[in-house]
C-alpha cells in the first residue's frame, strides 16, 4: 500500500465511521483477490456471532497471507478498530505492529501506533502496553529521534520492571530496541548486554533470517572486543549464533574470540594482521592489545595454583610480553576492574592476587584444570597415607 493511501487510513480514524458489515465485506470481496474471499466470508460469519477469538485467530491468518499485503491497513482501520475492545490486548498490538509495517510514511507510521497506544489500557494489559512502546520506540530509532527513543524505552521499562513475568516477544521487542538504540550510540557494553537477553527471548533458527544472525553475531563480536568492561565472553562463546561466522569473511572475528578467552597474546598477533578488514578495531589497536595483555594476566593467574599465586613483575612482563615498566599500570588495571583481587609491593616488585574472576574454559584450559585436580586428590591422597600411618603407629 502507498503511503498516501496509508495515511487517509489512518487520517480517518480520529473519526472512524461505524461499520457496516455486509458494505464493508462487499467492497473487500470486490476488490481482493479471489484467494482471499473465503478469509473475508469467515469474518462476516465469526462477527455476526460474536466470536471475537476465532475471529481475531482468522484474521492473523488473512495478515500473514501473502496476498493481504496491500490491504492490511485497511482492514485493520475499518474493520478491526469496531471490535478491538472485545480482543486480546496483546494479540491485537501484535497484529496492530505488524499491520504498521506495511506504512512507509514515518509521520503516518507513527501516528498509527501512537493511536493505537492511545486506546490501550496500561493497568489492565501492561504486557500490550511494553510491546507497543517498544516498537513506538524503535519506529523513532528508524527515524533518527534518539532522545525519544530512549524516552519511549524508560517508559516501557517503568512497566516492564514492575511485573513479575512476560511473554518472550514483549521482552525480546523491548531488549531489541536496546540493543538496537545502544548500538546506535556505539555503547558496545550496554549493546552486548541486551543483544544477550534478546537472543534469549528468540529462537535464532526460526525467529531470524540467516543474514540477521550473522548480522548480530558480528555485532556482538565487535561489542566484546571493544566493550571496556567486558573481559568474560563465556555467555556469547557458548551461543549458537556464533556458528553464523562459520564459513563467512567474518570468521575470524570467532577465531579473535576464542583468542582473548584463552589470553593468548601469540595468537593475537597472528589475527593482527586481519583487523584492517574490520575498521573499528584497527582504529581501537592499542586498547585490544591492553585487553589480551590483561586476558593474558587473568589466564596466568588461572593456570597457577592457590597457593603460588604470588608474581614477580618479571613473571608478568614475560606472560604478557610486555615492557617490564608497564606491569605495574597493568596489574592496577586489572584490580580497578575487579578482575584480580590482591596486592602489590612496588618495592620488592611482586604482585599477590587473591582471586581470579571467573570465567568460561576453553577444552584445553579444562584439560589443565583437569591435570590440576588430578594433582590436588594425589596431594590428599598422601596425607590420608600419612595421616593413616601416625593413626596404626599411635594405636
Amino acid at each position: 500500500m502507498s503511503s498516501s493511501t496509508s495515511a487517509m487510513a489512518v487520517d480517518s480514524h480520529s473519526q472512524p465511521p461505524k461499520l457496516v458489515l455486509d458494505e464493508f465485506i462487499s467492497q473487500m470481496l470486490s476488490s481482493t483477490p479471489a484467494e482471499l474471499h473465503p478469509l473475508f466470508d469467515s469474518f462476516r460469519t465469526l462477527h455476526t456471532k460474536k466470536l471475537w477469538h476465532q475471529l481475531t485467530q482468522k484474521l492473523f491468518e488473512f495478515m500473514e497471507h501473502s496476498l493481504s499485503k496491500p490491504y492490511r491497513v485497511d482492514v485493520f482501520e475499518r474493520f478491526v478498530t469496531d471490535f478491538e475492545s472485545k480482543m486480546n490486548q496483546l494479540r491485537l498490538v501484535e497484529m496492530g505492529v505488524g499491520v504498521s509495517k506495511e506504512i512507509d510514511n514515518p509521520q503516518t507510521h507513527l501516528t498509527f501506533l501512537t493511536s493505537l497506544l492511545s486506546r490501550i489500557d496500561k493497568e489492565k494489559s501492561p504486557e500490550a502496553y511494553i510491546l507497543l512502546y517498544a516498537n513506538i520506540a524503535h519506529a523513532k530509532l528508524l527515524y533518527g529521534d534518539l532522545e525519544g527513543t530512549k524516552a519511549d524505552m524508560d517508559e516501557a521499562w517503568k512497566i516492564l520492571d514492575s511485573i513479575e513475568s512476560v511473554e518472550n516477544s514483549v521482552n525480546a521487542a523491548y531488549y531489541g530496541v536496546a540493543a538496537d538504540y545502544y548500538k546506535a550510540k556505539a555503547d558496545y557494553a550496554p549493546y552486548y548486554r541486551n543483544s544477550l537477553l534478546y537472543l534469549a527471548c528468540v529462537d535464532p533458527a526460526t525467529d531470524m533470517t540467516a543474514e540477521d544472525r550473522l548480522g548480530r553475531a558480528h555485532d556482538l563480536g565487535l561489542s566484546a572486543l571493544l566493550g571496556d568492561t567486558i573481559y568474560n565472553f563465556g555467555e556469547l562463546l557458548m551461543h549458537p549464533i556464533l556458528d553464523a561466522l562459520d564459513g563467512t569473511n567474518f570468521e575470524w572475528i570467532k577465531k579473535l574470540l576464542f583468542t582473548f578467552n584463552e589470553g593468548s597474546i601469540g595468537k593475537f598477533e597472528a589475527l593482527a594482521p586481519l583487523l584492517p578488514q574490520e575498521p573499528i578495531l584497527q582504529e581501537n589497536y592499542a586498547f585490544l592489545r591492553q585487553k589480551i595483555c590483561l586476558m593474558a594476566l587473568i589466564e596466568s593467574v588461572f593456570k597457577r595454583s592457590a597457593d603460588n599465586r604470588t608474581m614477580s613483575f618479571k613473571t608478568i612482563a614475560e606472560e604478557t610480553r610486555l615492557p617490564i615498566d608497564e606491569v605495574e599500570h597493568l596489574v592496577m588495571k586489572a584490580l580497578s576492574l575487579k578482575l584480580i583481587q590482591g596486592s602489590m609491593d612496588q618495592v620488592s616488585q611482586k604482585a599477590q592476587i587473591t582471586w581470579v574472576q571467573p570465567r568460561v574454559l576453553s577444552r584445553s584450559q579444562i584439560g589443565d584444570l583437569a591435570k590440576r585436580l588430578d594433582g590436588w586428590v594425589n596431594k590428599l591422597n598422601v596425607v590420608e597415607r600419612r595421616i593413616a600411618g601416625e593413626v596404626e603407629v599411635n594405636a
